[in-house]
């Protein structure tokens, strides 16, 4: 078929219907984008146009993720433990950069420069990633490299601060519009990381780096089109909000800033060591100075909640350490000890999103139905039964590989199943998590606690590598190297829920600590809530709140 060679027909089938998904998608868009009236299907324009360009960000961004252990593995040779750590330095740089990104633009750009800004940067180190050269770490094409993944981060730093804030922006804040334009949205994000995962994933696998991440930098060339051409759509929202900032080369000044940003980034991807000291002196500083502030200067009910959230906070570094070995290490273990079935282990890095889709409205009615009978679980307890679950997934693998020998190929419906319980788990923090963090702190902290948050995540990230390089089978020959990873994953799975389990029995009383029976009627949720799904911070960069109705 069009001269493509697939090795099943499974692959073929996954291949062919996330091409007609995502061309469905991007017609479907096109057509609504020039439609002659403002608002199509209750919505305006505009909204489908970020749609279209959050759709190819999110199949550059996860068409480049579903390659890039392998990338440095095989093609830039480095061993399995440095390539897990540099993968888990980049995600971390990636949650870390929004927080630059965001306050550039409420202060200075605005969302839609900043998102433009953003999508260059982004388009750029995705076709840098195609420049291959000769491969392994003698070749000076591997600072190319280098400058991709700084492009990539900084880009994303931009992009994903704006895009979601921008989705806001075409709505008054009373407008009951709103939650489903987020949902709109949101499938935006889903089909993009899923269709990318299958399509980069197959093609750089089969035929070529250069054709994966190629694919993924003109998936992003592509947004950007949309979203230059589009801008009359998004009717003059996400501009400066003070323009006279801007003049005298101000604006120019703030771009360079960017690119120092890009330099910075391209010496600590290189050394990691610098990222882990980044997280570790700037969060000790974060967490410090929030928990100062709530002892010094709030009242007792607030000052709890405070402590309620950095409690969130702190499991929830335990939750992404363990979800994101997706990327890394399983991704790795995937494509060396399963029975795939013929199909290239990156593809399946399109599961969660694919899952997610499914899920999270299923999610939604269920926390809606127990709500109304008073039976919704809390926060807390919510947080609890996130880790158990990503627990659960470890030891599921672990049990799956194990009752079939160490010696034959895990069979694929274990893969399936761990994704299955990591998603639901993420449903059960991600989206939940955001929302805490909004209604738990005051107004005058709102941007410090989210702070917070995007540093946990980071952390959290970071934390992923350094377990993903203990997986590591350098000098082991292929039993050995799979029962390392085996017994890796069983120690932090049973960790994880002996944690979460802890967790569910001290809820009530983290419960307790954020008085929700002396919160006021006028709390808000969090502006993009509803967007977060297979991004844990999407939707939240910006602390701005919507006005909550019933």
């Amino acid at each position: 078929m069009l001269g493509l060679a697939f090795d099943s027909a499974f692959e073929m089938w996954a291949f062919w219907a996330a091409v007609l998904a995502l061309g469905a998608f991007l017609l479907g868009g096109l057509f609504i984008v020039t439609r002659p009236q403002p608002e199509v299907i209750g919505h305006p324009k505009g909204l489908f146009l970020l749609f279209l360009a959050e759709m190819w960000e999110r199949f550059s961004y996860y068409g480049m993720r579903a390659l890039l252990i392998f990338y440095l593995v095989q093609h830039w040779l480095f061993t399995d433990s440095e390539a897990s750590v540099i993968y888990g330095a980049y995600t971390a740089l990636v949650y870390i950069a929004p927080v630059v990104g965001g306050y550039l633009a409420d202060r200075y750009l605005g969302q839609r420069k900043a998102v433009l800004f953003g999508a260059i940067l982004l388009t750029f180190g995705h076709f840098f990633m195609a420049f291959e050269g000769t491969g392994g770490q003698d070749d000076p094409t591997i600072n190319i490299f280098w400058l991709a993944l700084a492009l990539i981060i900084v880009g994303s730093g931009f992009l994903k601060a704006n895009i979601s804030v921008l989705v806001g922006q075409l709505y008054p804040r009373t407008d009951e519009r709103r939650d489903g334009a987020y949902t709109i949205f949101y499938m935006g994000i889903n089909v993009g990381a899923a269709t990318a995962s299958i399509i980069c994933g197959f093609l750089g696998q089969t035929y070529g780096w250069e054709y994966g991440f190629g694919l993924a930098g003109i998936g992003m060339l592509v947004g950007t089109i949309f979203f230059v051409l589009g801008k009359p759509l998004l009717l003059g929202q996400g501009e400066p909000k003070n323009p006279e900032a801007l003049k005298g080369g101000k604006e120019l000044g703030i771009y360079g800033a960017g690119l120092a940003m890009v330099a910075l980034c391209w010496l600590a991807i290189q050394y990691q060591d610098l990222v882990g000291w980044v997280l570790a002196i700037f969060g000790l500083g974060l967490v410090s100075y929030v928990l100062y502030i709530a002892v010094a200067r709030l009242e007792r009910d607030e000052r709890d909640r405070i402590f309620a959230a950095m409690f969130l906070i702190f499991v929830s570094i335990v939750f992404w350490a363990l979800f994101e070995q997706a990327g890394s290490s399983l991704n790795l273990f995937t494509d060396r000890h399963v029975d795939t079935q013929g199909v290239n282990a990156s593809m399946f890095q399109s599961i969660n999103a694919i899952y997610i889709v499914m899920l999270a409205p299923i999610f939604a009615m269920i926390w809606q139905g127990l709500a109304r009978r008073g039976k919704e679980p809390s926060t807390p307890l919510k947080f609890g039964m996130a880790v158990v679950q990503v627990g659960l997934g470890f030891l599921v693998l672990v049990w799956g590989a194990s009752s079939v020998g160490i010696d034959v190929p895990t069979p694929v419906i274990f893969i399936f199943l761990i994704y299955l319980l990591h998603t639901t788990g993420e449903l059960c923090l991600s989206p939940v998590g955001l929302s805490a963090m909004n209604r738990l702190s005051p107004a005058h902290m709102a941007s410090l606690v989210m702070g917070t948050w995007f540093f946990a995540s980071a952390t959290g990230n970071f934390a992923a590598g350094l377990i993903a390089a203990a997986t590591g089978a350098e000098g082991l020959d292929e039993a050995a190297g799979k029962q390392n990873v085996l017994d890796v994953y069983q120690t932090v799975g049973l960790y994880a829920v002996g944690i979460g389990v802890v967790v569910m029995v001290i809820s009530p009383f983290v419960k307790k600590l954020m008085h929700l029976d002396t919160l006021k009627d006028d709390d808000a949720a969090l502006e993009g809530e509803a967007a977060a799904g297979v991004e844990p911070q999407e939707a939240g960069t910006h602390p701005t709140t919507k006005p909550q109705h019933g």
